[in-house]
């Protein structure tokens, strides 16, 4: 049985299964990565609602696990050598996963590089971009009447998805053939822009016709619509 009691966030969160991966998380675009991911490889996890309601982020429970107070973080019951391990920032948290159990990530060295490559394009752009145009369209932002910052986020938001729509050309994924974890980070945060965001048609996402097909098959999966469903609303 697996021993999670020295780890702080276990007492606001107690582990039910603790011989399985813990997840703390919320269905947000950053979130979904993980949970999407835990779904496709089959690990078996348990899910733990980060409120950010009532702030549990910033709990001292939380911030023992990830003192940068954002979610997701996932602590590993076996992680490498089979000791525990707690990690966080959902790229990295994508990275470990696919290296412990050899899928999502191709193994050939130069493709690997290239689907990073991928992964690192969502977060430095695609993820802080969408979510400053977020902001400036649909939450606090949409009242400045200076809509120059709006508009900066609305102009690179484009940019990024011409990025994607000319990459995805003939392509069913943005390595080909491989679904990978570049996948699982990019779309969850296209789906986001329009779907949360409501943004489509100010980003003219109509102009992007292969970002829109591959976001389809993507939200088609069944690990994909579970994944977007974790960690479930008590």
């Amino acid at each position: 049985m697996s021993d999670l009691s020295s780890f702080a966030i276990t007492r606001k969160w107690p582990a039910r299964h603790p011989e399985r991966l813990q997840l703390y998380s919320l269905p947000t675009p950053n979130g979904v990565k993980v949970s999407i991911a835990l779904e496709e490889l089959g690990l078996p996890y348990e899910a733990h609602r980060v409120s950010f309601d009532s702030q549990d982020q910033l709990s001292p429970e939380f911030l023992s696990l990830n003192p940068n107070n954002k979610i997701p973080a996932i602590l590993d019951p076996q992680g490498p050598g089979g000791a525990p391990l707690a990690l966080w920032e959902s790229g990295a948290i994508l990275v470990y996963l696919a290296e412990k159990t050899g899928q999502l990530l191709p193994t050939d060295a130069a493709r690997r590089y290239e689907t990073l490559q991928w992964l690192m394009f969502q977060m430095g752009g695609v993820g802080p971009m969408f979510g400053q145009l977020g902001f400036f369209h649909k939450f606090a932002g949409k009242d400045y009447e200076d809509k120059r910052p709006r508009d900066r986020y609305v102009a690179e938001s484009r940019r990024l998805l011409a990025v994607l729509n000319q990459r995805l050309a003939g392509r069913s994924w943005l390595m080909g053939d491989d679904y990978t974890v570049a996948d699982i980070a990019v779309l969850p945060w296209v789906s986001n822009l329009l779907n949360f965001y409501g943004a489509g048609e100010l980003v003219g996402f109509a102009d992007f016709p292969e970002v829109d097909r591959v976001l389809r098959s993507f939200l088609a999966r069944p690990a994909v619509q579970r994944g977007l469903q974790q960690p479930a609303t008590p």
